[in-house]
């Protein structure tokens, strides 16, 4: 088991506890494993995400990565994070891509995904400036090496932002709508990109509203609304025969 997220609430200021961003959410991904998480908008999705990669701190729950608990509820009934030592090291675990790329607008394509193995890792530079220019190459982008962002298409920035999270050799790779910010033309070879992961066993959790390609990709999807999983299970089981009516509502009308 790579992540392990049990019982996760998270509350905003201002929300209630019928109406939290995370209610009771509990999440776990195998190696090899592909999870996609769709429901609508506001739903609690990226707010999942970004606990899963601590750029938001749970309020109670458990968040365990390779059987290292990172957060867990203390006897105060609120969650307790490891030193931050312990963070920085258990953060190389997980890589991130974003759905605005968030790449550096004066770096070249072959620095920015150079940048985080020499400064955070502490590799050498020529060895990874080798798997760098394979990663650039594996994306469709070994002669945009020495080019900036702004030089580039959407889809070409959102693989420059693949190739930097593979860079960091991840166990696992979280994606956040990694098509949201792409004309349809460009979102097609995105999507490529991560199904050819998903044929490598590459784990995955995909937050998309790409359902054809969530249903396509997927070992498991999860449909969350209002902060709680409603449902989860085979692709073709939930798409073809959800279970719960607030799914197949969801389903129909992104259908329409």
């Amino acid at each position: 088991m790579i992540l392990e997220m049990n019982n996760i609430e998270k509350n905003f200021i201002g929300t209630t506890h019928t109406d939290m961003a995370l209610c009771d959410v509990s999440l776990c991904v195998d190696s090899g494993e592909v999870v996609s998480i769709i429901g609508p908008s506001g739903s609690g999705k990226t707010t999942l995400l970004r606990c899963a990669t601590f750029l938001e701190t749970i309020d109670s729950g458990s968040i365990i990565y390779k059987g290292e608990t990172v957060a867990q509820t203390s006897g105060g009934g609120t969650a307790e994070y490891v030193s931050k030592k312990d963070m920085a090291r258990i953060r190389n675990y997980f890589g991130l891509v974003f759905q605005n790329f968030n790449l550096f607008p004066h770096y070249s394509i072959l620095r920015n995904v150079m940048d985080a193995p020499i400064t955070v890792q502490k590799r050498e530079k020529d060895e990874v400036e080798e798997e760098a220019r394979k990663l650039l190459d594996k994306m469709g982008l070994a002669s945009k090496a020495g080019a900036y962002p702004c030089q580039l298409s959407g889809g070409q920035k959102q693989r420059v932002a693949i190739a930097r999270a593979l860079a960091m050799n991840p166990d696992i790779l979280f994606f956040d709508e990694p098509t949201s910010a792409l004309d349809p033309e460009l979102t097609g070879e995105v999507l490529k990109i991560i199904r050819r992961l998903a044929d490598e066993k590459m784990t995955m959790v995909i937050v998309t509203h790409e359902m054809s390609f969530a249903k396509a990709v997927s070992n498991r999807v999860i449909f969350i609304d209002k902060g709680c999983i409603v449902e989860q299970g085979d692709p073709g089981e939930l798409f073809d025969n959800p279970k719960q009516e607030r799914t197949r509502q969801f389903l129909q009308n992104y259908n329409r």
